[in-house]
């Protein structure tokens, strides 16, 4: 997607902001960003346990790599104030209607053929910090666009409180997974559980890290 350079550098600017709160007023620290590919359509498939991950995520890659977007889909009634609603699109993020949205799975698709995007593959928040099932259609999006996939895996955020400093936090991303054995599978409901089941496990493994 052609982004321009404007918009780019609102975005790397908004991120700093964050950043300041995020990992100096408080202790967010980012953890092998070196495996994101810096070119091609990437899939940052992460677990979800706090709201403040929508807006960690970009810093932690932004903070490296300045000038890149970094692309969400975001449930629609976060959009019904227009100011935020309009800070929300700028910053990469597009609306999603409960249940089936055709026009935002088409959007989801053309990013993920050369954009990078955020997704929670859980689709909802679990803040007890443990790891839910991932959803078949994460596995279905995989299996039709191919895009790299990065497990992401967030922690320490689902105590944070908005206005407290000195939190600890992290965000550990984990090297591109391989599916060429299940793409040659059919494109079938089974193997998209096996995909989206994949990045799970991958999640998991990257929670289970012992602390550095």
């Amino acid at each position: 997607m052609n982004t321009s350079l404007l918009r780019r550098i609102w975005v790397t600017f908004s991120a700093y902001v964050i950043g300041f709160y995020a990992s100096l007023l408080n202790r967010f620290q980012t953890i092998g960003w070196q495996n994101i590919p810096e070119n091609g359509g990437t899939l940052l498939a992460s677990n979800h346990i706090s709201e403040f991950e929508t807006v960690f995520l970009p810093w932690a890659l932004i903070r490296h790599r300045p000038l890149q977007m970094v692309w969400a889909p975001a449930k629609e009634e976060l959009f019904r104030n227009r100011f935020l609603g309009a800070l929300f699109r700028s910053w990469g993020a597009f609306p999603v209607k409960r249940g089936r949205d055709v026009r935002a799975g088409k959007t989801l698709n053309e990013l993920l053929k050369t954009e990078k995007v955020m997704l929670f593959p859980e689709g909802t928040r679990n803040r007890d910090g443990k790891l839910g099932r991932g959803n078949r259609g994460v596995g279905k999006l995989i299996y039709d666009v191919r895009p790299h996939v990065i497990p992401t895996a967030m922690s320490g955020l689902n105590t944070w409180k908005a206005f407290n400093w000195g939190q600890q936090g992290k965000v550990t991303f984990g090297a591109p997974i391989d599916f060429s054995d299940l793409f040659e599978l059919e494109d079938c409901k089974e193997t998209h559980i096996l995909i989206v089941d994949r990045v799970m496990t991958s999640i998991g493994l990257l929670l289970s890290e012992p602390e550095q």
